[in-house]
């Protein structure tokens, strides 16, 4: 588990399976994004320290045992930290009045350990400035509100970035149906003889079809694209994307798919080229999302229902003060561009009381020109760093493909 690169497989299940049913339940008509894995080490490290109906809903929602919680999210963060272009960051404020265990303050990741004031003017500047620091800027401001009665703040921050093996050029798009219709937008392509490392379609899926675009960084990091069919509800298509990518629906590659229509954005024609090499050409409008989320909105999922009752503390391993959750919220921001990918979250949670052509040649052109899916990927254990959902790509100049738009 320390060695760099690997990630606990067992954790790799369970923090899949979280980031599925949470698209499920928070996609809805609006882009979003959103870092499972900066979630479930948090829970994970509450979880060991909970007891009663509590601790019960947390090892439900991790899907693992509370006993042995607290070290598998201290592993995972430290694990995901050692990834080629991963960076993860952890922090605990308390108030000076609250006493913590030592025995559960040594288990967490090595980070920041800071002081409440009870001054939340005062407390807001040192967690803002943290969350700055950590996501190079990203996020300017911790996703916790702070009250005279909040006694400890458990943080942790995730930075994913990637720069393409094969970078894309910068264009235009002007879709010519669906919901971005007749829009230009600022357009990404590329081609490829690479059809089967890159194209993925899966004909039958609980959302029904689908098209997968793997891109590969150069760091070990992938990011897939995901497009259903039209009109499916996004939160159906990107969870059974997630699932499809952990291999649990028959798909073709690029290579054995027919001509024509071959999947959601997919077209397979024969065109006359100077090479007969088959070849893939894949479209992106360029995109940057932003979501902030309230986890308490979705508490069954995360476990969270009983904890946040007040009456009551939930968190013995903690502290002997009573303690329950009064807030947990995650701030997130994900861009996609000609180089690269980046991605930022923060989560924290609060306790209260072309040529002339000469042959022919075979050409797939894949499309995303109408909201679609993306989910970044770690290759090698295919934990799911993050995902998102994008209906708003960034506008772009009436000027041709090949040529920048400025």
């Amino acid at each position: 588990m320390g060695d760099r690169g690997m990630i606990d497989a067992t954790a790799v299940r369970a923090v899949n399976t979280m980031t599925a049913r949470w698209v499920r339940a928070a996609v809805a008509d609006e882009g979003t994004v959103l870092a499972a894995a900066g979630v479930w080490p948090l829970l994970a490290l509450l979880a060991g320290a909970a007891d009663g109906p509590a601790r019960r809903e947390l090892e439900g929602a991790l899907g693992v045992a509370a006993d042995g919680a607290t070290a598998l999210g201290r592993q995972v963060i430290e694990a995901m930290g050692a990834l080629d272009g991963v960076d993860t960051a952890t922090g605990l404020w308390t108030r000076q009045t609250l006493p913590v265990r030592p025995e559960w303050e040594s288990q967490l990741p090595d980070g920041v350990r800071g002081a409440l004031t009870g001054d939340p003017e005062r407390d807001r500047k040192e967690l803002d400035a943290w969350a700055s620091r950590q996501t190079r800027g990203e996020i300017a401001e911790m996703p916790v509100p702070l009250a005279p009665d909040t006694l400890l703040v458990l943080a942790g921050a995730l930075l994913v970035r990637t720069t393409w093996q094969q970078p894309f050029r910068e264009g235009w798009m002007r879709p010519s149906s669906g919901p971005w219709r007749e829009r230009s937008l600022a357009g990404l392509t590329r081609t490829t003889t690479d059809l089967d490392g890159v194209l993925r379609v899966v004909p039958a899926t609980p959302a029904g079809p689908l098209t997968l675009s793997g891109v590969a960084g150069d760091n070990g990091l992938d990011v897939h694209l995901v497009l259903g069919a039209e009109g499916v509800p996004g939160g159906e298509v990107l969870e059974a994307g997630i699932t499809a990518l952990g291999g649990a629906y028959e798909g073709l590659s690029g290579s054995a798919l027919p001509l024509g229509e071959a999947g959601p954005g997919v077209k397979v024609m024969e065109v006359t080229s100077w090479d007969p090499a088959p070849s893939l050409i894949l479209n992106t409008p360029q995109f940057t999302v932003r979501a902030r989320h309230d986890l308490l909105r979705h508490a069954e999922l995360f476990g969270l229902r009983t904890a946040q009752d007040t009456a009551r503390g939930h968190f013995p391993g903690i502290s002997p003060a009573a303690l329950a959750i009064s807030s947990g919220q995650q701030s997130m921001t994900a861009g996609f561009s000609r180089e690269g990918f980046f991605a930022a979250a923060v989560t924290a949670f609060s306790m209260a009381p072309g040529g002339v052509p000469q042959q022919r040649a075979r050409l797939i052109s894949v499309t995303y020109e109408r909201p679609f899916g993306f989910v970044a990927m770690h290759r090698a254990s295919g934990l799911v760093l993050t995902a998102g959902w994008v209906t708003e790509p960034e506008a772009g100049s009436d000027s041709p493909w090949g040529l920048p738009s400025r």
